[in-house]
């Protein structure tokens, strides 16, 4: 039997779960990565898909919308939930990794896997043939520019931003408590700030020096990676309820709820690192030790990583692509990941995961997968096909989904029990697919 073969540009989340899904459906698959011999600013090893900012996946419940996206990933047999899963740290009701781990392995199994070829190899030209172009927010500017030059396409940048990670035995644990919120367990490390502690952080947070960035617009950066002094901007109390909100989190110290608490998440599995959770920033790394060190318990603090900000680069996909993330004008042509307009990581790979599946079913003689708006996965396709004047990057929610039908003479349900309902109706639709 003829074994057809395909490209995939990147060798990222969306890069690895294309070139996996192909390879699984028997199709050769050559991946390229310019990862070690070229670095974009934001990477630091030369594993596969490296994970740039958070650790966290995020919610594994069936009542949020990203976890239902990871559980119509589990039902196609996700590689990179499955690694996920393989290398998880604690994290209350989220699926969090440790990224090193993580990383290693993706990289193993797809080294290892009989179809893939991984070449690493910057492409700086988008090849002919059937190809999945999955090079990410981060696309070099060369590929950017190839990209550029296709018919019909625009080009949106945003910026992102990573948090910094602190390693936990420089932390003061006398003042700080172990808890999830609403007493989900006690994954988590918190920081708990008074009023006066609280303002006194503001005030240097709003005066402390930021890192000049190329083209910056604080317009442009993408509200879930806002930085915390770009918050704080916004108000005073703007942090208070957003990362910091103490809602759910008594100090067993004091028996109160605190004015404000910094969160800090496990970041590898020997815990001995932690991330400060939504507090990306592109404050001077000087500033950041001065800054952060206000907040009792990291007054010492020791930084693996300080706080970084870069720019992503984002298709104007509607009108560009089609609910599969193939080119409406080039057929056998995709694009994965981020850079399409899904925005996190499990939406970058399940793009990624309907791209491979659809060009692997059309190299083997197939329609492409439809997956209706019913799915998150559906949903998602949908929203980065649908033309929209201000379109820009989002995150899987279920207002992308397609609602529950009416019941008349039903009592509403709460949303919850709605949200449960909703993805009960899509991993059942799932399950009768020969994908």
């Amino acid at each position: 039997m003829n074994n057809p073969g395909a490209v995939v540009v990147g060798a990222g989340l969306a890069g690895c779960e294309a070139a996996w899904q192909m390879a699984e459906r028997g199709v050769s698959v050559t991946l390229y990565e310019m990862k070690p011999s070229r670095m974009s600013p934001a990477h630091h090893t030369d594993q596969l898909a490296e994970l740039v900012c958070s650790n966290s996946f995020r919610s594994d419940r069936l009542s949020n919308a990203v976890g239902l996206l990871k559980a119509e990933m589990r039902v196609l047999h996700s590689l990179i939930i499955d690694c996920a899963e393989q290398t998880a740290v604690p994290a209350g009701g989220a699926l969090a990794v440790d990224r090193s781990r993580f990383s290693e392995l993706v990289t193993q199994r797809i080294r290892e896997h009989p179809l893939i070829a991984l070449k690493e190899k910057e492409v700086a030209e988008i090849p002919d043939g059937p190809v999945v172009i999955a090079t990410g927010p981060l696309t070099s500017d060369k590929m950017a520019e190839a990209i550029s030059r296709l018919p019909g396409l625009s080009t949106l940048n945003f910026y992102d931003a990573a948090a910094p990670i602190v390693y936990k035995d420089s932390l003061d644990m006398s003042v700080i408590y172990r808890q999830s919120r609403y007493e989900r367990g006690n994954d988590y490390l918190n920081c708990p700030i008074t009023e006066s502690e609280y303002n006194c952080f503001i005030d240097a947070l709003l005066s402390a020096e930021t890192a000049e960035i190329h083209g910056f617009e604080e317009k442009k950066v993408f509200e879930g990676c806002m930085p915390i002094e770009s918050m704080a901007r916004r108000g005073r109390m703007v942090p208070a309820f957003g990362p910091m909100k103490p809602i759910g989190l008594r100090d067993p110290h004091t028996g109160k709820m605190p004015f404000a608490v910094l969160q800090l998440r496990q970041d590898n599995a020997d815990d001995t690192m932690y991330n400060l959770v939504g507090f990306q920033t592109r404050l001077k790394f000087p500033e950041q030790k001065r800054v952060f060190g206000l907040i009792p318990g990291l007054k010492n603090a020791e930084y693996a990583r300080y706080g970084v900000m870069h720019r992503n680069t984002f298709l104007n996909s509607p009108g560009f692509l089609n609910e599969h993330y193939e080119m409406i004008h080039r057929p056998l042509c995709y694009f994965a990941g981020q850079m399409t307009g899904v925005e996190g990581y499990v939406e970058s790979a399940g793009s990624g995961m309907v791209a491979g599946i659809s060009l692997a079913r059309q190299l083997l003689g197939k329609n492409p997968v439809s997956l209706p708006s019913l799915t998150a996965l559906g949903a998602m396709g949908k929203y980065i096909s649908t033309p929209n004047a201000r379109f820009q990057p989002m995150n899987c929610a279920f207002g992308l989904i397609d609602p529950l039908p009416p019941e008349p003479g039903k009592k509403k349900m709460d949303k919850q029990a709605r949200y449960e309902k909703i993805s009960a109706r899509s991993l059942a639709y799932l399950k009768t697919l020969d994908l």
